[in-house]
């Protein structure tokens, strides 16, 4: 199983796995079946994280675009420095989505570029 189908295959057995504000996994639920999944989960542990990092980067670039109803798209670099480089992109009525960019060829502002062809908006730094 990968990460998301153990998430979801945990959740309908009664364990809901979520990020702990320390940024563990933490899982709540049915304590019996809880001790059933602790043993894949710990197995998994790493890829389980890593979904339900991605799961909280895309669900933090869709509320600011609900939260922000004049945004046409908006844009979370979790560390312009790491490699590869994750961008967390939404485009209003278009898509949400991650790019994982080698860093060599990271450019921020060609990246905007790309994007603000796609929603037909120039960056307000831009003239």
């Amino acid at each position: 199983m990968n990460p998301a189908e153990i998430i979801e295959m945990a959740t309908v057995k009664g364990v809901i796995l979520t990020l702990s504000n320390a940024g563990y996994i933490k899982a709540s639920g049915d304590q019996s079946a809880i001790d059933l999944w602790l043993p894949t989960i710990k197995q998994n542990k790493a890829e389980i994280l890593n979904e339900l990092l991605r799961d909280s980067r895309l669900e933090k670039v869709s509320l600011v675009l609900r939260d922000n109803p004049e945004l046409r798209y908006a844009i979370e670099v979790e560390n312009p420095d790491s490699d590869p480089v994750v961008i967390t992109v939404g485009i209003r009525k278009i898509a949400v989505f991650e790019l994982a960019i080698p860093h060599k060829y990271y450019d921020s502002f060609t990246l905007l570029e790309l994007i603000e062809s796609y929603t037909g908006e120039k960056h307000e730094n831009q003239r």
